[in-house]
């Protein structure tokens, strides 16, 4: 299994034991910096959400010493340097359509609360992992992911929209830059020895009080009190960007039921002073309290919701006995009353046939889904709106090789969907599928202009450039996606490569030299801070 920061602490909670958790934490240790392994413990959600709250509301604070020693641009660094290794992982759900939706929907919440920004105006980041635990979690400097088994158990948008809000609220208020803080980065052992504790309270209570005891109690206990702390700010700041955004706030307490029902063996049972975030009863009477001093507000749910369910269902486990699950469970689906269900599940399978590789099938169900959509007077607009339809076709198309009708399909997409990052990628894929290598580096060279710390596009530059035989080009381009992600080793690396080309000119050495100099005072301050944090 793998580790996600926040989540890495809530999987598989009754099964593992202390062997297998204890490894998954030195995995985590060799992955990424030590650093990376305490945020893993203090970003911790064992009750199936992590950290929220709104500078906007007056409430009390759990205070702002952060900023003596972690400025809102180190976080947003460390929060980078984190999910460069997440976005490597295979459970990283790599996928337009979903990443899209996420992110609209998140960016929705934050425009009602746009302080939520904070003083460095992060631009978040949301997306999706493989995992069957009902969670989210949050990283430092504005990256908030939800687990796959979360957005499938959300039955309505506001739902998702409230854990969505409550992680915002964590990073808005700096909760993990406080924890850290108050730690001086001076004390690993006590964070780590959190996390196995943490992770000892999912399968046996007596275990991770031995660890508790050994020696760590107060550090331990002192971030855990912290912790409950900042889940009970995060739940009240999280309900009221709900509300303001023009959501359903009883989502939050609908949700609140689900994930009381999901943890019941082993969230009200740990002992008062291991766990990490307050009872999750205590946490659906206060959000209910604060329900009903406000006048009911009916939400519709857009087909889109719906459609991102039935995608995420075929993402999450994609193996032959997933795959049927997910068709069976489609079909039926089928079976409902609603529109949007019928809609969504004759999609769902439509995505199934495409994974099977029934690209005949995939394109019969996904033209019928569309035709019902077009039908529906109130989904019809989602057909110009979403780029769901329009993925999944050209993935039929290439599938099929058909490789210049899913190019020009992409391209038609592309022109009402100028935004959609998941289409520009799927079109550089289908150019270079049918060889047009010149077309997809022209528009490649455009894109980058527009989008310049898009690592995803230096690394298809690098493919266009290999395919075209520039050696030379290729490594730079990939140097330059290393050096987005602040890899100043590997970046530094690939312009060593290129260098030794044959074919490096005057041109690429000089840029090559250009940026050597540049990014080795980079990773100079870099190694510093690492030594600086060590002490």
């Amino acid at each position: 299994m793998k580790n996600f920061g926040t989540n890495a602490v809530s999987r598989h909670h009754s099964t593992v034991t202390k062997k297998s958790l204890s490894g998954r934490l030195n995995r985590m240790l060799v992955q990424r910096s030590l650093v990376a392994a305490m945020l893993a413990a203090l970003c911790y959600a064992p009750a199936g959400y992590t950290q929220s709250t709104s500078a906007t509301q007056n409430l009390p604070t759990l205070g702002d010493t952060s900023r003596e020693d972690l400025s809102p641009l180190a976080e947003r660094k460390l929060g980078e340097q984190i999910m460069n290794v997440v976005r490597n992982d295979p459970d990283y759900i790599d996928d337009g359509p979903v990443s899209e939706y996420l992110n609209r929907l998140g960016n929705r919440l934050l425009d009602a609360h746009p302080d939520a920004r904070g003083e460095a105006a992060y631009n978040f980041e949301f997306f999706a992992v493989r995992d069957p635990v009902l969670n989210a979690f949050a990283f430092p400097g504005g990256f908030i992911g939800l687990h796959t088994a979360l957005l499938l158990t959300a039955q309505t948008e506001s739902e998702l929209a409230s854990v969505i809000g409550h992680e915002i609220g964590h990073v808005a208020q700096r909760h993990i830059a406080r924890m850290l803080t108050s730690q001086k980065f001076d004390s690993y052992i006590p964070l780590v020895a959190l996390a196995l504790a943490v992770l000892a309270a999912r399968s046996s209570p007596d275990a991770a009080i031995a660890v508790a005891a050994g020696g760590q109690g107060v550090a331990i206990q002192k971030q855990l009190n912290f912790s409950r702390d900042a889940e009970r700010e995060a739940d009240r700041v999280g309900f009221q960007i709900l509300s303001d955004a023009g959501f359903d706030p009883t989502g939050m307490v609908t949700f609140f039921g689900r994930l009381q029902a999901s943890t019941r063996n082993y969230t009200d049972n740990a002992p008062d002073f291991l766990r990490s975030h307050p009872l999750t009863s205590e946490r659906i009477a206060d959000i209910q309290a604060r329900a009903q001093t406000l006048r009911y507000k009916q939400y519709a749910d857009g087909l889109e919701f719906f459609l991102m369910k039935s995608r995420v269902r075929v993402l999450q486990d994609t193996t032959v006995q997933g795959l049927m699950d997910a068709k069976q469970a489609f079909e039926l689906q089928l079976k409902s009353e609603r529109e949007v269900d019928q809609i969504a599940a004759t999609y769902g399978l439509a995505f199934v046939a495409c994974k099977q590789r029934d690209f005949v099938k995939a394109s019969t169900l996904l033209e019928d889904a569309k035709a019902q959509t077009a039908r529906s007077s109130s989904q019809k607009h989602v057909l110009e709106l979403s780029s769901a339809f329009d993925s999944l076709s050209i993935d039929i198309l290439s599938g099929s090789k058909q490789f210049d009708k899913a190019s020009n399909e992409a391209a038609h997409a592309i022109e009402r969907l100028p935004l959609s990052r998941g289409l520009v990628y799927q079109y550089v894929d289908t150019l270079l599928e049918a060889k047009k290598e010149a077309a997809a580096g022209v528009f490649l060279r455009d894109q980058l202009v527009l989008y310049r710390q898009d690592a995803k596009l230096q690394k298809l530059l690098a493919k266009v450039y290999a395919a075209e035989g520039k050696q030379a080009l290729q490594h730079i381009a990939l140097a330059d996606a290393l050096a987005i992600q602040n890899n100043w080793s590997g970046a530094l690396q690939q312009l060593d490569i290129a260098r030794r080309e044959k074919d490096a000119g005057y041109y690429e050495l000089s840029v090559i030299d250009a940026n050597e100099r540049d990014w080795k005072e980079s990773h100079k301050e870099e190694l510093a801070e690492e030594r600086k944090q060590r002490r």
